[in-house]
C-alpha cells in the first residue's frame, strides 16, 4: 500500500531523487521490489518540496500514475530542493477524493505521508475521530484513512508535540483502536525527518553531515542502505539518525535496535518518553559523495 520517500541535504533536482535512480519512486509505482501488500501504486502521486528561504513547502499532486505525467517529468528536471517528501499511492478503498487523497498532506511547514492501511476502516477509528476538534474533522482534505491519521498527527503537532513524539503516540493509539493496521508514517518540516516502521518496510541512507534519505525501499543497490526494524521510530537530520523501538502493544518489544550502537547523540525533538523502551543513535555510515545511480 503505497511507497514514499523523504530527503534532506544539498539542493538536488527532484527527478534526480525520484525518477533517475534505477529503482526510484517513479519505478516503484509499477515495479516495487520490497512491497509486502499490493503490487502497483497507480492511484495517484505527489511531491512536496521546500524552496530556499521559504519554510512553507509547495506541492504537486495528481490522481493518475506518476509514469503517465509528462509534466512531472519536466518539473522534476528543473526544480531543485534541499528537502522533499514524495509518495506514490495504492488506495485502500476506491473513493471520489482524487487528488486530495494523494500524499503528501500538508499544513504549515509540515509534509506527511502514510504507507499502510487501517484495519476495520472507518468504524475502527470512530472513537479517535471523536477526540478531534470538530473544525479539524471538517477541514480534512479527504475522507480516506490516511487523511484521518494525518489529522490525528497534526492535532498533536499543533498541541506542541515534537515530530517524533506526535508520530509515535499516534501510531500507538491507532494500533490499539484498530489492531492489525499498517502504520508506516513519514513526516518532515524541511529540517528533520520522522518516520515509523509498523507493518511494512522502511530503509535509510545517510552521508555524514550532508544528506539523509528515508524511504519505503532503496532506490538503488548501494550497500550502505540500512533497513529499519519493524515497530521502530526513526528520527533523522542531515547529520544523525536515531532509532527508538516503539512499545509493542501485543507483547514485549526488543530492548535495543539490532545492528546499532548506543550513543549520546540524538536528533532534537525526537525523544519519545513513555512510548519506547530505549533509544539508540545510529552512527552514520561513511557513504562516498555521489549522486543516485542512473
Amino acid at each position: 500500500m503505497c511507497r514514499h520517500l523523504a530527503y534532506v541535504g544539498p539542493g538536488e533536482p527532484l527527478g534526480r531523487l525520484l525518477v533517475e535512480p534505477p529503482h526510484g519512486l517513479h519505478r516503484q509505482a509499477w515495479a516495487p521490489r520490497h512491497q509486502r501488500y499490493g503490487t502497483v501504486n497507480a492511484d495517484g502521486f505527489g511531491v512536496g518540496w521546500y524552496a530556499e528561504g521559504d519554510p512553507v513547502p509547495g506541492r504537486y499532486r495528481r490522481t493518475g500514475p506518476i509514469w503517465g505525467d509528462q509534466s512531472f517529468a519536466d518539473l522534476g528536471r528543473v526544480v531543485r530542493s534541499g528537502a522533499l517528501l514524495a509518495a506514490v499511492r495504492d488506495a485502500t478503498l476506491a473513493g471520489a477524493d482524487g487528488e486530495a487523497a494523494a500524499a503528501p498532506f500538508a499544513a504549515g511547514t509540515w509534509l506527511f505521508s502514510h504507507n499502510g492501511a487501517i484495519a476495520g476502516w472507518p468504524r475502527s477509528l470512530a472513537p479517535l475521530a471523536g477526540t478531534l476538534p470538530a473544525a479539524e474533522l471538517l477541514s480534512m482534505e479527504a475522507r480516506c484513512d490516511s487523511a484521518l491519521v494525518w489529522a490525528l498527527v497534526l492535532n498533536r503537532l499543533r498541541g506542541g508535540d515534537e515530530e517524533g513524539q506526535a508520530l509515535a503516540d499516534t501510531v500507538l493509539d491507532v494500533a490499539a483502536a484498530a489492531p492489525g493496521s499498517r502504520l508506516n508514517l513519514l513526516l518532515t518540516n524541511g529540517e528533520v525527518i520522522a518516520a515509523t516502521a509498523w507493518g511494512d518496510t522502511l530503509w535509510y541512507l545517510t552521508e555524514p553531515g550532508r544528506r539523509t534519505v528515508v524511504a519505503s525501499e532503496p532506490y538503488d543497490d548501494d550497500p550502505h542502505w540500512q533497513e529499519v526494524p519493524d515497530r521502530t521510530l526513526l528520527a533523522a537530520s542531515r547529520t544523525d539518525v536515531l532509532l527508538t523501538p516503539l512499545k509493542d502493544i501485543d507483547g514485549p518489544a526488543p530492548s535495543s535496535v539490532p545492528g546499532s550502537s548506543t550513543s549520546g547523540a540524538s536528533v532534537p525533538g525526537t525523544a519519545v518518553p513513555g512510548t519506547a523502551l530505549s533509544s539508540t543513535s545510529v552512527p552514520s555510515a561513511s557513504v562516498p559523495s555521489k549522486e543516485p545511480r542512473t
